[in-house]
Formats: structure tokens, C-alpha cells, sequence
């Protein structure tokens, strides 16, 4: 099956059979090479200028943005979320389940996020800490301008935390010059691992302060997991074969060059948009704002999703639905992932091949939802008309109840009267005496 989802995603042969290494334990001196292995890749990776330290940890994306959202702030401190999807929802989401102290500046879904709104509110918040951001937001295809915001923070002395779980090793991002202090990111997605092993990168004066603020979490405290590395072990039980995936997937980041898969996954994306436009499927957002590994599209008018869905995944495609409000209005269409310009093509012949019939099944719905909705008109009108014919059957024969009872007091009363007469009628006639 070819994966046209923003993760998981396909992976290489070579990554799958990583899985396949000896068993080990995770408190023995191979597990802990194996974690400073990844450690040391990561940092070539994303951060050669080095300065980041990075945290692993079992569990997804958005595990690894809990516990960086849960860490990074003090007692007393507020969190700033930049608001304009799914995923940054998300973090406001986390915030508030930790009785966190946070605001949120809201942008459009499909629109430039204003940078103008960010020092405003830095001014009127003096408690304002961290201002976190979600670089890809992946329920669009929509990339935030993190390097702006970035120096924004730095310039009001406050960290910028970076959601980077679908754009690290997909879309450019100097972390020095962007000034961010912490970045969350995943195995799978861009880096082209297993899905289940999240890791933050936190810069190292930022992780000395983090030691010293309030534990929220048993799990997902990031200071509890330094103490640990600093020690060479790990405080839980980690999904060691997934660790071993996730070290191949990033020796094959390494030798393919970081700047060469964007690049990649750039002209992957533009082959995608660029027959798309050719037969007329519309795009969400406009050209500037588009990431380099995701595309979202309007569906086409009459075109329902799960039809669209089902005709490519029995032809071995899978795409992804919108989310939110956009759920009924938007497919979307990844390129991340071990995906060759074959496999794209063939999904885009298999979608040229699947529209029409797409285009006809929603006609057939459009006739049948007609025709229920007519049935429903006609049983709201009959059942109208029933009930209306019901109150007045029931209104006659509440007037017939009342007719026969007036009727039944007039026939009691009557033969009274009469008795009353004759007894008149029969009592002798009383004479004066002599």
C-alpha cells in the first residue's frame, strides 16, 4: 500500500529490517550506545552548530509535544500559542489539561498568520514565558513563518517552542537563527522511521533552567529524562526495536543530506500539484504558503470523500481526510516518506481513473439523499396530517362527550319536572269552609 497520509509513512527496506536486530535490554550498555548513536545524529541533522541536546521518547509526535509544552514552563508563567489549526489547538489543548496558564492568538486556517499580533501581546503580557508555534501544520499543508516569530521572541526575551513533528527533515529551519529553544519532533514523518519514538530538542541553557520548575508529569517531565541521560541510562521502558528503526532512518537522512530530501520531497510535491492543476482540482491554500510534503485540496464539487477514498485504496493508494470543519470540504495528499516518482505517478493515474467514478457515485448519493429527503417531507406531512386529523377526531368527540352529557342531565331532569306536575295536578282542590 502506498501511504499518501502525513504519518505513518512508507519506509525502506533497510528501516524495516532494523526491526529485526537481537533483543536487548534497555538497562544494559548496548541500549545506552544505541540512544547516543541517535543523539549524536540528530544533532548532525538539525543542529550542527550544535548547543541542543536532544530527549527521546516512546510514544508519538504529540506525546513528545506534551512533554515539551508540560516542561518548559515556570510557576507563575504564561504560554503563548500562535492558533491556526488542528495541531496548534492541540497544544493549547495540552496546556490547559495541566492547568497551565494560557492565551492564545488566533489566525486564519488558510490565510498568512499576522506576525504584527505577536509583540502586542508580548507587551500587554508581561507573564508571557514561552510562545509556541507549530511550524507545519499538517491539517492544512500551511507553513508558519517560525524564523519571524523567532526573532520576535528573542527581541522580547521570551523561548520559542517549535512543533516540528512534520516539517524536521521536510522544510528548512535554522535553529539558531530562528532562536528556538525547543523543537519536538518524530521517527516517522520526514525522517522516514517507524512511528512511536518522539524527541525533543532543547537547548542546553534552557534544559539547566527547566531542572528547576514544577514536575507535571511522572512521564512526560523533560528534566527527569536529562538526569537520567546524564547518568547513561533511561527512567522507563523504552520500544527498543522501534530505537533501532529510528537510528537507520537517520544514517539514511545522513547520507542522503538533509538539504537533498527536501529537495525531494520539493520536487515530489511539485509533480503532485502540478497534474492536479492540470485537470482542475482546486488547492486550499494559495502557492506561498504551501509546505513542501503536503497539499491540500478542495473536493471536487459532487465528489464525497470516503467514495474518493475507497476507489484509490482498492488501486493500493491511501490519502487523508480533512480534519475539523474542513472534514467534509477538504482530501489531502502527502509526499513524505520512502516514495518514488513511480509510486507518485501511479497514484496519479489511479486518481485521474477513480474521479469519474468518484463524480457518479456521488450523483447516485445525491439521488438517494433526494429521495430520502423527499420521504422525509412526505412522512413529516402525512404524519402532519394524521395528527391534525387525530386533534380534530379527538375535538368531536370531546363535543359529542359534552352533546351527550347536556343530553343525559336534560333526560334526568326532565321526568322531575313532569312528577312535580302531576303531584301538582292530583292534590285535591282545598275549599273554604262554611
Amino acid at each position: 500500500m502506498i501511504l499518501l497520509n502525513p504519518g505513518p509513512v512508507n519506509v525502506s527496506e533497510r528501516v524495516r529490517q532494523a526491526l529485526l536486530k537481537p533483543d536487548i535490554c534497555h538497562r544494559e550498555s548496548e541500549f545506552n550506545d544505541l540512544v547516543e548513536g541517535i543523539q549524536d545524529k540528530l544533532v548532525r541533522a538539525f543542529a550542527p552548530a550544535g548547543g541542543y541536546l536532544p530527549i527521546l521518547i516512546t510514544g508519538s509526535g504529540t506525546a513528545a509535544v506534551e512533554a515539551a509544552v508540560t516542561s518548559c514552563l515556570p510557576p507563575g508563567r504564561r504560554i503563548l500559542v500562535i492558533k491556526n489549526g488542528v495541531y496548534s489547538q492541540r497544544i493549547a489543548t495540552i496546556a490547559a489539561s495541566h492547568k497551565m496558564q494560557n492565551m492564545d492568538i488566533a489566525g486564519e486556517w488558510d490565510q498568512r498568520f499576522d506576525t504584527e499580533t505577536v509583540p502586542v501581546a508580548l507587551r500587554q503580557n508581561k507573564a508571557i514565558e514561552v510562545v509556541a508555534v507549530v511550524h507545519h501544520e499538517t491539517a492544512t499543508g500551511l507553513i508558519n513563518p517560525v524564523k519571524e516569530i523567532g526573532a520576535i521572541a528573542k527581541k522580547a526575551g521570551r523561548v520559542l517552542l517549535v512543533d516540528g513533528v512534520s516539517s524536521l527533515a521536510g522544510e528548512e529551519l535554522d535553529f539558531v537563527s530562528a532562536n528556538v529553544g525547543l523543537i519536538v519532533g518524530s521517527s516517522g514523518k520526514c525522517i522516514q522511521g517507524f512511528p512511536g519514538v518522539g524527541f525533543v530538542m532543547v537547548r542546553r541553557d534552557i534544559m539547566e533552567q527547566m531542572v528547576t520548575y514544577e514536575q507535571r508529569s511522572v512521564y512526560f517531565h523533560l528534566p527527569t529524562y536529562y538526569k537520567h541521560l546524564e547518568e547513561g541510562s533511561v527512567p522507563f521502558t523504552p520500544a527498543v526495536q522501534l530505537y533501532y528503526a529510528f537510528n537507520e532512518a537517520l544514517s539514511e537522512l545522513l547520507e542522503e543530506g538533509v538539504p537533498n530530501r527536501i529537495a525531494r520531497y520539493r520536487k515530489a510535491a511539485r509533480l503532485i500539484r502540478n497534474r492536479m492543476r492540470a485537470i482542475r482540482v482546486k488547492f486550499f491554500l494559495r502557492e506561498p504558503l504551501w509546505s513542501n510534503t503536503l497539499t491540500a485540496f478542495n473536493l471536487p464539487d459532487g465528489v464525497h470523500y470516503d467514495h474518493l477514498h475507497d476507489l484509490l485504496k482498492e488501486r493500493g493508494y491511501i490519502i487523508y481526510a480533512g480534519q475539523a470543519q474542513l472534514a467534509e470540504k477538504l482530501f489531502r495528499v502527502a509526499n513524505m516518506g520512502a516514495l518514488t516518482e513511480a509510486n507518485l505517478t501511479g497514484f496519479l493515474d489511479a486518481f485521474e481513473e477513480a474521479l469519474p467514478e468518484a463524480v457518479k457515485l456521488g450523483e447516485a448519493r445525491s439521488g438517494e439523499m433526494g429521495r430520502l429527503a423527499d420521504e422525509r417531507v412526505e412522512k413529516a406531512e402525512r404524519e402532519a396530517a394524521e395528527a391534525k386529523a387525530a386533534e380534530e377526531a379527538a375535538k368531536a368527540e370531546e363535543e359529542a362527550r359534552k352533546a351527550e352529557e347536556a343530553a343525559r342531565k336534560a333526560e334526568a331532569e326532565a321526568p322531575k319536572g313532569g312528577a312535580e306536575d302531576a303531584k301538582t295536578e292530583d292534590k285535591p282542590e282545598v275549599k273554604s269552609g262554611a
